[in-house]
């Protein structure tokens, strides 16, 4: 159990197997619209620190985190590290199939992000 966050923005990352590619990164619009907006995008695993800040900027939904309509900017600094730490993972524990982090709540700049669920899947 752990507190009830809110705020924040809801975003959804993680890895899933291609058979022709090996693992694809996945970030985008994430917690009960991930589905329905499919405001997705995927990159070649291992990812670079470029890569991350291009995964986050590329989805349509990315000008939510600069602060849209008075709210406070995002911390998409913890983000590029949390999709480079998912990549350091996968690099780490090849039996990784699929991990799906659904929500992750982004917090203002400065204060992080929650992993609200995760389900990780191994061979």
């Amino acid at each position: 159990m752990q507190r009830m966050v809110k705020g924040g923005i809801e975003v959804i990352a993680g890895v899933t197997q291609d058979p022709s590619f090996g693992p694809l990164m996945m970030f985008g619009s994430g917690g009960i619209y991930a589905e329905l907006v499919k405001d997705v995008v995927f990159r070649l695993h291992p990812l670079t620190d470029l890569d991350a800040k291009e995964m986050i900027s590329s989805i349509r939904m990315s000008k939510l985190f600069e602060g849209y309509r008075g709210s406070s900017p995002s911390d998409t600094q913890a983000l590029e590290d949390l999709l480079l730490r998912i990549s350091a993972l996968v690099e780490d524990i090849p039996e990784i199939t699929e991990l799906d982090l659904n929500p992750v709540k982004v917090m203002p700049r400065g204060e992080g992000y929650w992993v609200i669920d995760a389900k990780i899947m191994l061979r």
